[in-house]
């Protein structure tokens, strides 16, 4: 209940932000069958091989960077999980809009008829692909020292596209998630802090405790 309306409110957010429409982005891959049918299949394939990808290469040949950046994932998908029990529809729920069901159209549905199976439809905001493809993104640039690392961008770009070509996501939906990603890592990397300030303040604690108890 509500998730139309949601979805129409983000649209009019979206406008008075001067953000492209992902209408625009549809439209284009329409144009060309074979992208349209490209644009399915990375949606539909690639987040979870590449993120299951990015966890084993971090935990070997990066794995001290491998807590953080897995503390981080846990805490932007718990937020994803919870935020998206207020319900808010994807594009292709709105076809007076204009936009379309790619993968109805082109095949390669990950969806089945509404009220079935394990994804909740209405669910749009925030976006799990586009969380985490930023883990990935994100993660590969901060602890690899390749000079090709920023090349591991492109799948955040290319999963930000396909998200709103196949009328699945808001441009929202997206921005969301990622600013999610970012109060995980400033909430792990604060928790450490605390952690590390605490372990050091803790011998010059154990002094005082042996002279009182000498006293005693």
């Amino acid at each position: 209940e509500g998730a139309i309306d949601r979805a129409r409110q983000i649209v009019r957010i979206e406008h008075a932000m001067h953000l492209p429409t992902e209408l625009s982005m549809q439209q284009f891959v329409l144009r060309h069958e074979w992208l349209a049918r490209l644009t399915n299949t990375y949606y539909a394939t690639v987040h979870v091989p590449a993120l299951i990808a990015f966890l084993v290469w971090l935990y070997v040949r990066h794995r001290a960077e491998y807590p953080r950046w897995r503390n981080a994932l846990v805490i932007v998908t718990a937020c994803c999980l919870v935020i998206r029990f207020v319900r808010v529809a994807p594009p292709r729920f709105l076809p007076d809009l204009g936009y379309v069901d790619l993968a109805t159209r082109y095949g390669l549905s990950v969806y089945g008829p509404v009220g079935t199976g394990v994804s909740d439809q209405f669910a749009a905001m925030p976006s799990i692909h586009v969380a985490w493809a930023a883990v990935v993104s994100f993660g590969i640039v901060d602890a690899s020292t390749s000079r090709w690392r920023w090349l591991a961008l492109a799948h955040l770009v290319l999963t930000m596209f396909v998200v709103m070509a196949s009328g699945n996501h808001w441009w929202l939906d997206g921005l969301v998630a990622i600013f999610l990603l970012g109060c995980g890592l400033a909430l792990d990397e604060g928790v450490r802090r605390w952690w590390r300030r605490r372990r050091a303040e803790a011998p010059a604690a154990e002094p005082e405790a042996d002279l009182v108890t000498a006293a005693g």
